[in-house]
């Protein structure tokens, strides 16, 4: 299982060991690992250039994942499964594990930063019109000397094979490191899974909201709220038509709530209905 591993790396003089280190939260594995792991592991495989993705999953994205059996193979085959709200880590906690929250666009700033002195090439696909090589610019801005490989805003609709191929072979020619995918959730995962093995890149991340907030298309809740696990909230009240989305962490709650209560009755076994589902 690729979100299980086991692998040394080095960050500067030391060593960091690695060991698998997951919370399972109703059968959708979510990494312990600090965001510094993350970006080391990140560094590591662009060096050997093995290919893997990252998942950003939030109490939405596991909603999806007990009813979309692809959805869940998705978040289970991802090298990091990162915490992208509050919801989880309550989830988490009830299963008695605790979690770093790790969100799409703090991951986004910190591997650009973080890649500048490495020389790490980004590439953008995804966002309406123009936010691509919007965000491009303001990224590099903000960290002077980051590579933008290339950007691509794709259409709003399904892409024939020969326009996909040839997408593909535009991305494999800007030889990039890491593949930002913002096509909004399930859309992207899906892209990422369809695409791994055809595209020449180490990573491939899917990070939704990150190109607009990023871009400045989409106003990001302060530290503030998000630090206090209100960003929901705030988006709710800027964008009401996630009322929706944000319902869905009703049944996913009642439904970590459950399983928390299997565990403990099992004496902290973690609960096979939702771990080996299939």
């Amino acid at each position: 299982m690729a979100t299980e591993f086991q692998s040394t790396l080095r960050a500067g003089t030391a060593e960091i060991a690695i060991s698998p280190s997951n919370a399972w939260v109703l059968g959708v594995p979510i990494t312990k690992h600090p965001i510094e792991t993350v970006l080391h592991e990140m560094g590591r495989r662009i060096e050997t250039r093995e290919q893997g993705s990252i998942g950003i999953t939030n109490t939405e994205s596991i909603y999806f994942a007990t009813k979309l059996a692809d959805h869940r193979e998705y978040i289970r085959n991802t090298v990091f499964s990162c915490c992208d709200g509050v919801g989880v880590v309550w989830a988490a906690r009830m299963a008695g594990e605790r979690v770093p929250r790790i969100h799409g666009p703090d991951l986004m700033l910190r591997a650009c930063e973080f890649g500048v002195p490495r020389g790490w090439r980004h590439y953008f696909y995804g966002g309406r019109d123009g936010v691509a090589e919007t965000l491009s610019q303001r990224l590099t801005a903000r960290f002077p000397g980051m590579i933008t490989a290339g950007t691509y805003c794709p259409p709003f609709r399904a892409l024939s094979d020969a326009e996909d191929n040839g997408i593909i072979e535009s991305i494999n020619g800007s030889k990039p490191d890491i593949i930002w995918v913002g096509l909004g959730l399930l859309k992207q995962e899906r892209w990422v899974a369809a695409h791994l093995g055809k595209v020449d890149a180490p990573w491939l991340i899917g990070v939704g909201a990150a190109f607009d907030f990023h871009a400045g298309t989409a106003k990001r809740a302060p530290k503030l709220f998000r630090e206090a696990g209100f960003e929901w909230a705030y988006r709710l009240v800027l964008e009401p038509r996630m009322f929706t989305r944000n319902m869905r962490s009703i049944p996913f709650l009642m439904m970590a709530a459950r399983n928390a209560v299997s565990i403990r009755l099992g004496g902290g076994k973690v609960d096979q209905t939702y771990r080996n589902r299939e």
